[in-house]
């Protein structure tokens, strides 16, 4: 069944060759950063985004918050949060964390059952933690970098290694190996609508903020990615080193001979 979203979202893998043409445009004197060569195809993607979410899904998400009451919200989500325990303990077995892989595997048992196929969080509850990998964190703990920094259309930040792992993060979500019917894309549409409804908060924050919302959520995803592929710990980046050696030349008092 997997394939068949392989094909429907196979055109994501074009977008690192589309936006190498992209990336040839004319840039800015200014600096910029090297975990983004792409800039100019990312931000007009990001503003190409934005403007189809303020225009669709922002509003049905909006009508979604304040028409469902807030245990029902939680209930969904926690139904979906449970369904992604499944792909996530399979890639907590292929980064060998076995302890963790034997977590996800006992809050699906525990939430399917005893918290009703998911809609009570009892493992959390219980000590259980959520972990939630994926197979772009399995690619970045087996040695394969990041890569350029991606906006995809409609699916929103992304890296080239991310982008590679979609194929696989399809096959491993037990929602796209449903039958395709009237439920399926149902609840489809309600796990993308409760996603994006329990974003609102985060949006208001950003659109107030006097701040480049592209830089702000570029940095914010790289950073969290980065945080999740080395549990929190990650070490320190080539590009920072450079940067604070940069500061140091530019900062440091020049030295002039003495004069007799």
């Amino acid at each position: 069944m997997w394939y068949a979203e392989f094909e429907k979202f196979g055109w994501v893998l074009l977008v690192p060759i589309l936006a190498l043409f992209a990336g040839c445009a004319s840039t800015p004197d200014d600096y910029r950063d090297p975990r983004d060569p792409l800039e100019p195809y990312n931000r007009a993607m990001h503003r190409f985004n934005t403007d189809l979410d303020n225009a669709f899904l922002k509003p049905i998400a909006t009508g979604y918050k304040k028409i469902v009451p807030d245990p029902v919200d939680k209930g969904v989500t926690n139904v979906f949060n449970n369904l992604a325990d499944i792909p996530s303990a399979v890639n907590n077995l292929l980064q060998f964390k076995l302890s963790r892989a034997g977590n996800d595997v006992g809050r699906v048992l525990i939430n399917t059952t005893v918290g009703i196929l998911g809609v009570i969080d009892v493992a959390s509850n219980m000590g259980l933690p959520s972990y939630k990998e994926d197979f772009g964190q399995t690619l970045g703990s087996w040695g394969a970098e990041a890569g350029p920094y991606i906006v995809l259309p409609l699916l929103g930040p992304s890296s080239l290694r991310d982008t590679v792992a979609l194929p696989v993060d399809i096959a491993l979500d037990p929602l796209f190996n449903l039958e395709r019917n009237r439920i399926y894309w149902g609840l489809i549409a309600v796990r993308l609508i409760d996603k994006r409804a329990d974003l609102l908060t985060a949006t208001k924050v950003l659109e107030e903020a006097a701040l480049d919302p592209y830089v702000f959520i570029r940095d914010a995803y790289l950073q969290r990615r980065r945080n999740q592929v080395y549990d929190g710990n990650p070490p320190p980046e080539d590009y920072e080193e450079e940067w604070e050696a940069d500061d140091e030349e530019r900062y440091e008092p020049a030295l002039t001979p003495a004069e007799d």
